[in-house]
């Protein structure tokens, strides 16, 4: 593996609803999320991204293979600039925040972690 690609470079958050997961995915990041193409009977609605950045992307996803759990991996999704604007945001967009905003270090920055309206539990890093 080459060392300066990022470890993560797709990810997929199951829902059961997916037009009300892009609902609170848009409300709390404050993002506009597109449809994807549909692929083999899986529903995909893609987090914004830059094809030409290198960055990792993903989307939320509604197939008979994922199903959302609180169990499942875990990915923090970028919270920047201000962690607190998104924690603040989610329990009005229908989720429910399980770890407050916690400081990792003053390096790394802070962390929280969220239930979204499909039951998956899902992480967010800021340096604020």
């Amino acid at each position: 593996m080459d060392k300066s690609t990022n470890s993560i470079n797709w990810f997929e958050i199951p829902t059961l609803d997916i037009l009300r997961a892009k609902k609170f995915y848009e409300a709390t990041f404050g993002i506009e999320m597109s449809e994807m193409m549909e692929m083999m009977g899986m529903k995909m609605i893609g987090f914004p991204a830059d094809p030409m950045s290198g960055k990792a992307s993903g989307c939320i996803i509604q197939s008979g293979m994922h199903k959302p759990s609180m169990e499942g991996v875990v990915i923090y999704l970028n919270a920047n600039p201000q962690i607190h604007e998104v924690t603040n945001r989610v329990e009005a967009a229908g989720g429910k925040l399980v770890m407050p905003v916690t400081q990792i270090s003053p390096e790394i920055g802070y962390m929280a972690f969220f239930i979204d309206t499909e039951g998956n539990k899902i992480g967010v890093h800021a340096q604020n």
